[in-house]
This record gives structure tokens, sequence and C-alpha cells, in this order.
């Protein structure tokens, strides 16, 4: 394993707040550990609602806050071949984990699971969709988000290491 890259998809609905939220925060802590160029990171959305979009203006800032870029991400759909590409295929919430493991073959080699089933502070919850609510539903994103991100990626460099 230490010779290909990891490939990580994140995934919601229309691939604006929830997903591109979590690429943006796993790509920036996979750059700071020094180990991004050894993972192939993506997000996706389980509808076409919004794709070629950028994410929501909102998650955007919310994350520009805290020092992530997400403003030149743009929304795509799942494909079949991602079940191929990607190591690893985590779902934002419980609907999106159903779909995703019903367009997936028997034999698909990704692992397909729940965001935050890496999460110590909030184990299988779903990561809520802020579109339709306030500032402090982006926030709560960032924060299920990072701390399920931090905990993943040490999942993964230690992989890595085997």
């Amino acid at each position: 394993m230490a010779d290909r890259a990891i490939g990580v998809l994140f995934v919601c609905t229309g691939n604006i707040c929830r997903s591109p939220t979590a690429e943006g925060v796993f790509r920036h802590l996979a750059r700071e550990r020094g180990v991004l160029g050894r993972l192939r990171v993506d997000s996706a959305g389980t509808h076409d609602y919004h794709v070629g979009e950028a994410p929501d203006l909102r998650a955007i800032d919310h994350a520009a806050r805290r020092g992530y870029d997400l403003a030149g991400l743009r929304a795509r759909q799942v494909a079949r071949k991602d079940f191929e590409l990607f190591d690893r295929i985590l779902a934002m919430d419980r609907g999106h984990l159903r779909q995703l493991k019903e367009i997936a073959t028997p034999d698909t080699p990704a692992r397909i699971s729940m965001l935050l089933d890496h999460s110590e502070r909030w184990p299988g919850l779903d990561v809520p969709d802020p579109y339709y609510g306030g500032s402090r539903g982006f926030e709560e994103v960032l924060d299920m988000v990072e701390e399920a991100s931090a905990r993943l990626l040490e999942e993964i460099v230690a992989e890595m290491a085997r």
C-alpha cells in the first residue's frame, strides 16, 4: 500500500456543503502532516443538482475563517468508477450510506462508511445538512468534520506505514 496513492472520497447530497467541506479539511490536514502527495482526495454528491458549481458561499466563508480553501472545488456526482478508484468512501449521513451501498457492486474494493464512524465525539451520527439553516449549522459541520477527519487521517497514515 505504500507505493500507491490511497483514495479518499467524501459524499453528501449535492456536493456543495458537507462533502466539499470534508474534502477541504482533510486535504489541509494531510498537507500539514506531509502525506497529501500519497493521497487522492475528492468529494461528490449522490445527486446531480449542482454539478460544476462551486461550494455554497456560506461553506466557503466559514471554512476560510478556519484556514481551509474550498473556493476552487466544483461539484460532481458519484460515478460507478469511484468504487474502483477510491479505497475509502465516506458518507455524510445514513441516506448517503444507503445510496452508496446500492450503487456499489458486491465485489467493490472500496470501504464504504459514515465519516462520523471515525469520530470519537460523534460516532455513528449523521453530519447534519446546514443548507437550509444559519451560520451555526456550518460551524457545527466544521467541528464534526475536523475531528473525524483528523482521526481518519491517523488511521490512513497507520495503514501507509504497514
